[in-house]
């Protein structure tokens, strides 16, 4: 089992940066496997979208806490960390053209020496999505295009370059350097909980993270998963899946349950605090119960 460790958020810590390098450089001592960062290019005051990760329809992050790009972000705490992963949860893809963003992408693999991972979303909040140019209603079909376009200009395709003519994105003998460090550029993994994003992980994508997802609804999203990449030709045994959960409550026994519905990776949360020290004892305890090598 990999465990991660969600940055917080909702105080706006993670764009003050002493505190987020010290909370790296921390999650990297106590041997958690990846650091993820949280994506809104805006927040809309009033939006009419349900958030649907909370009962009340609504976030916890205030409209005007401080969000710093994903991968601005992950390039500094890059300069500050050595071994752990960093990665996104979740990068709204359909904000990004996807020309730019493989550049993006495959510059920051190659100066954090391979240790990036993408997980991307489709977006919920309407108004962020028009705000940043996209159609809401096509924003699937743009995601899956976008994802085809980033592989295609990540791949070898030396001399003649990469071409694709797509519906949103059209593109001839392009030729895209540095390609990612990664064998097969850099992995993409679906975050959400819909039927969509688990055919979507099936057929594109290197993984599945399903956050607030349990029981049945989650083995019927994984299901759908494994059979679609398996309808396509791909092994789904080779697709990962990411699963959610408190890093104050995580046990070994609870980490077990996890792995027996398919987890591959645990993505922790911790109290959301300015107060940096008490944010490092929970992260602290949390490795020694999980036994981490760095704890």
């Amino acid at each position: 089992m990999k465990y991660a460790m969600l940055a917080p958020a909702v105080t706006g810590t993670t764009a003050d940066p002493a505190w987020i390098a010290a909370f790296a450089a921390h999650a990297e001592a106590c041997g958690f496997e990846s650091i993820v960062v949280v994506e809104h290019a805006v927040v809309v005051s009033r939006y009419d979208n349900a958030y649907p990760y909370d009962a009340s329809g609504r976030m916890e992050l205030p409209d005007d806490c401080p969000i710093p790009d994903p991968l601005e972000l992950l390039a500094f705490l890059a300069g500050r960390t050595s071994r752990i992963g960093l990665a996104t949860g979740v990068l709204v893809l359909p904000n990004h053209h996807p020309v730019v963003l493989a550049k993006r992408v495959a510059t920051l693999d190659v100066l954090c020496g391979g240790r990036l991972r993408l997980a991307v979303g489709m977006g919920w909040m309407r108004e962020e999505i028009e705000a940043c140019g996209t159609d809401f209603a096509s924003r699937g079909r743009r995601a899956d295009e976008s994802i085809d376009v980033m592989r295609a200009l990540w791949a070898d395709t030396a001399p003649d370059g990469a071409t694709h003519h797509g519906e949103f994105f059209r593109l001839d003998r392009a030729m895209s350097y540095p390609k990612p460090l990664q064998p097969g550029g850099v992995p993409i993994h679906i975050g959400g909980h819909s039927v969509a994003a688990a055919r979507r992980a099936g057929r594109r994508g290197d993984g599945l993270q399903p956050l607030g997802v349990v029981g049945d609804d989650l083995r019927r999203l994984v299901g759908i998963m494994r059979d679609e990449a398996s309808a396509c030709g791909r092994d789904p045994d080779r697709l990962e899946l990411t699963l959610g959960y408190s890093a104050a409550k995580i046990t070994p026994e609870r980490a077990e349950r996890l792995a027996a519905l398919g987890a591959d990776r645990v993505l922790l949360t911790v109290t959301d605090s300015p107060d940096l020290a008490a944010v490092m004892d929970e992260m602290s305890a949390c490795a020694d119960r999980l036994g981490l090598a760095g704890s």
